[in-house]
């Protein structure tokens, strides 16, 4: 969606891809501070651009009584990773500097985004604009728990997606067969969403996320327990399966909890999910800090993550009586 286009789907969608491309040519510029502010600033723009997508997504596919196609347009983020991916294995080759990476896979995005401008939909009326934001306070008390949950979905998928790579370095020699473990990663998070939603279509929400942070929780956990090429693979696709599945799943949750203004529980959620990306490393660097080893300090953090994901899981298991899916329209619906 280029900027041209950033009128027609909701004002800020457009501009926030637009510029997060952008943001990626400049990701090979000398000096850690300049990296630290422009990551920093595409992180933003990444939430920002997330949450206005799945509000009009969302919006869209309730209003035309769409089924299966809420899975669809949440495993894009899945196919972009494993393409992404699939690029690196090839371009990374003995002697070629990570800022041509970079300033590669900037001017990839911003074909991406000028691709696929014309087949962005129509754009929502101004009445149902009206309505989306005419409530702009929520409330974080009664929507305390997925919040808590969602950010705790944070802290445990940043952990093996920040050491995976590393940790199949550790086992696998060939370059080319530990870089296969973002595709797997990113087709698994693609073709999940879409199983998901056609197939627990109707099921309810909260108990669906709760069995997706309980998966997590063993592919978090197993790399530290058996390091090993078939671990990582399964660890991979354990992640990789349920990360976007549970993204839809509390996205769709929001918006059947807080129908009038779903943008802003987005936020607090997406927010929350930032804070335990930022905890991940943190604990992870904490525990690295004693006299433990670094392979030990991410075992632990590890398991810790795990250890998360599964209190979390109880949480939403025992409270999935009160799943908005059960009011709402259905999973597959939006």
């Amino acid at each position: 969606m280029s900027p041209v286009v950033c009128v027609v789907i909701d004002g800020t969608t457009g501009w926030g891809l637009a510029v997060q491309a952008a943001l990626l040519e400049q990701d090979a510029v000398d000096g850690l501070a300049a990296w630290m502010i422009l990551r920093f600033v595409a992180g933003v723009l990444s939430a920002y651009t997330l949450i206005a997508t799945s509000a009009w997504a969302l919006q869209h596919l309730t209003r035309a009584a769409t089924t299966n196609l809420s899975g669809i347009v949440f495993a894009g983020v899945g196919l972009g990773i494993a393409l992404t991916g699939l690029f690196c294995v090839a371009a990374a080759q003995p002697g070629v500097p990570a800022g041509h990476l970079w300033l590669e896979l900037g001017v990839l995005a911003a074909l991406a985004v000028a691709c696929c401008s014309p087949f962005v939909g129509r754009p929502l009326d101004t009445s149902a604009l009206a309505r989306s934001t005419s409530h702009p306070d929520v409330a974080f008390g009664p929507y305390t728990g997925v919040v808590v949950c969602y950010g705790v979905f944070g802290f445990g998928y940043i952990l093996p997606a920040t050491f995976l790579p590393a940790l199949a370095r550790e086992v696998v020699d060939d370059p080319q067969l530990f870089g296969l473990a973002w595709p797997v990663f990113g087709v698994a998070a693609a073709l999940s969403t879409i199983v998901v939603a056609r197939r627990f279509g109707h099921g309810n929400r909260l108990r669906i996320w709760a069995v997706g942070h309980l998966f997590m929780a063993a592919g978090v956990a197993l790399p530290s327990l058996w390091l090993a090429p078939v671990t990582i693979a399964i660890a991979a696709l354990l992640v990789g399966s349920t990360f976007m599945v549970v993204t839809m799943i509390g996205m769709q949750e929001a918006r059947a909890r807080a129908p009038g203004n779903p943008t802003a529980l987005l936020g607090l959620m997406t927010a929350a999910f930032a804070i335990g990306q930022l905890a991940g490393p943190v604990v992870a660097g904490t525990l690295d800090l004693l006299p433990i080893g670094h392979s030990a300090a991410v075992g632990y953090a590890l398991r810790l993550a795990a250890f998360a994901l599964a209190l979390s899981a109880a949480y939403l298991w025992r409270h999935s009586h009160l799943s908005s899916s059960d009011r709402e329209a259905p999973l597959s619906e939006g």
